[in-house]
């Protein structure tokens, strides 16, 4: 992507960890930044599904294939920011979490060298403490933002407090994958294959993965994510939700109908979670993500504390107290054209959008 002035006050990339549909980003002329992943031994980029089916990546993990996944390479950052600085465009780049990966710690440093030499540079590197979908939601406000003309600064500021009313949750079909990347021992895997254990995951304030409960069996792991949304989504009839999963798209539907029951639901848009995700949490992962309530309410008052005085050292805060409720219609996205990539697709069950 060349960058050019237009209407639009400043730039926007994210990371192929977003697991947005690929179209959606190309269509919304948004940059993207791929993760490096090896399968079998032989490198690739996550391109997002342009040159491999979901359906052949699941595969290969479904007949013993090892997979693996490396973070963006650091030439691709040093080639992104000078060529930011060199265009004289301001951009926000939105980083995977900084919780679960060193992808945002690289980006930084690597930014600060950039701006040493270019101090005028407007570039803002936003951590977004999310993954997956989750981050994919944040990156659909965060267009809409961008296209209703924030400005860079004013944008990484709403990202740096809209993060906070994402809530991204999900489910595994299978332990052994978190046996395999080490993230629990192969005892408490084996019991949980023989009791069909299912985690319900989400994230904490600092990006990190967060077990919030075990269920037993697929239909209560699907009930689970359901009955979090319908306590916790706020204006789901106004603003967007993202469903995904790793080529498990009968549960999916699943999750569509059960949350369309609680509400008319105004934006859909599904997709295929991606191989850096893929490969730790395997074939029949679901996920679902939407708009609710700022999740630092639900933290302990040393949390909430710890919260403050990161975001104070941080230097760019939000100015005023957003409600849940504006946060999350400032964010509607009401994208209906926006439509299928491979495996993931985009659709408006509530008609044109509305602010």
């Amino acid at each position: 992507m060349s960058y050019q002035q237009n209407k639009r006050r400043c730039n926007l990339v994210v990371d192929s960890c977003c697991d947005l549909p690929r179209q959606l980003l190309d269509e919304a002329e948004v940059e993207v930044l791929e993760f490096t992943c090896h399968l079998d031994g032989k490198e690739f980029y996550d391109d997002m599904w342009k040159t491999m089916s979901p359906k052949d990546y699941y595969d290969h993990l479904r007949n013993g294939s090892d997979s693996s996944t490396m973070q963006v390479p650091m030439a691709q950052y040093v080639e992104l920011f000078n060529r930011i600085a060199e265009s004289g465009v301001p951009t926000v780049v939105l980083s995977f979490s900084s919780g679960l990966s060193g992808t945002f710690e690289t980006a930084r440093l690597v930014l600060d060298q950039v701006k040493a030499e270019h101090p005028e540079a407007e570039i803002y590197l936003v951590d977004t403490l999310l993954a997956s979908i989750a981050e994919g939601l944040l990156a659909l406000g965060a267009i809409r933002q961008r296209d209703r003309g924030l400005t860079a600064a004013e944008l990484a500021a709403w990202a740096e407090e809209a993060r906070y009313y994402v809530h991204g949750y999900f489910t595994l079909d299978s332990l052994e994958w978190l046996k395999k990347g080490g993230r629990i021992p192969p005892l408490v895997a084996g019991i949980g294959a023989k009791l069909d254990i299912k985690p319900i995951l989400g994230f904490d304030l600092e990006g990190h993965l967060a077990n919030l409960s075990m269920v037993r069996g697929r239909r209560k792991s699907i009930k689970a994510i359901d009955s979090l949304f319908e306590e916790r989504s706020v204006d789901a009839s106004q603003t967007s939700v993202v469903i995904g999963s790793a080529d498990a798209e009968k549960d999916a539907d699943a999750i569509e109908e059960r949350a369309s029951k609680h509400c008319k639901l105004h934006h859909v848009v599904r997709t295929t979670i991606g191989p850096v995700i893929g490969s730790h949490v395997g074939p029949g992962m679901i996920a679902f993500s939407f708009w609710g309530q700022d999740r630092r309410k639900a933290a302990t008052v040393s949390d909430r504390i710890a919260n403050r005085v990161r975001s104070d050292a941080g230097g760019r805060k939000a100015t005023g107290q957003q409600t849940a409720s504006r946060i999350a219609r400032e964010a509607g996205d009401g994208r209906a054209e926006l439509s299928v990539i491979d495996g993931g697709q985009a659709h408006d069950t509530a008609g044109t959008g509305t602010d």
